[in-house]
């Protein structure tokens, strides 16, 4: 299927999206604050410049959307028809680099939770999810990276087609 806008427009387009203060991370900035909790955004020291970070908890939430990390969802499953090959090796890298950063925040200590943008289309999922994080932590001890919920079963793993 071919693009139905012009380069131009597309690129217009592709140019005016955000990595900061998305719909999907607000609806989690909203829902984290309405539960009591208080964060900061965007803390630059950090791998990776997580979205919402609760230092008091040692905690740290991070909003992907699914698109461009390739969570694997039915939203986030079409590679653009134009300039494929860019696109998977882009995909790739970005998975590559979120799995990287995860470890990286692991080591140091941190809990980290990823939520997904089709993930925040339902409040009370949402909700659950996020108490659930948000929960004291018998023991403080970080779970593995296989443990940790929504990324690795759900993040993206480089699929081969990417590589």
């Amino acid at each position: 299927m071919m693009d139905t806008m012009t380069p131009e427009q597309r690129h217009r387009c592709m140019s005016r999206i955000r990595s900061k203060d998305t719909a999907p991370e607000w609806r989690v900035r909203r829902m984290v604050h309405a539960m009591g909790f208080r964060y900061r955004l965007h803390v630059k020291h950090l791998p990776g410049c997580p979205d919402i970070v609760l230092p008091r908890h040692r905690k740290i939430i991070l909003v992907h959307g699914c698109f461009w990390h390739a969570h694997g969802c039915a939203a986030a499953r079409h590679t653009p028809s134009t300039r494929t090959n860019f696109w998977k090796k882009k995909f790739a890298r970005n998975a590559a680099r979120d799995r990287a950063v995860l470890r990286q925040l692991w080591q140091a200590g941190w809990r980290v939770l990823v939520v997904w943008e089709c993930e925040t289309h339902d409040a009370a999922q949402l909700r659950a999810i996020l108490a659930d994080f948000l929960s004291p932590t018998p023991g403080g001890a970080n779970p593995t990276l296989a443990d940790q919920h929504a990324l690795y079963g759900l993040v993206a793993e480089t699929p081969e087609e990417y590589l």
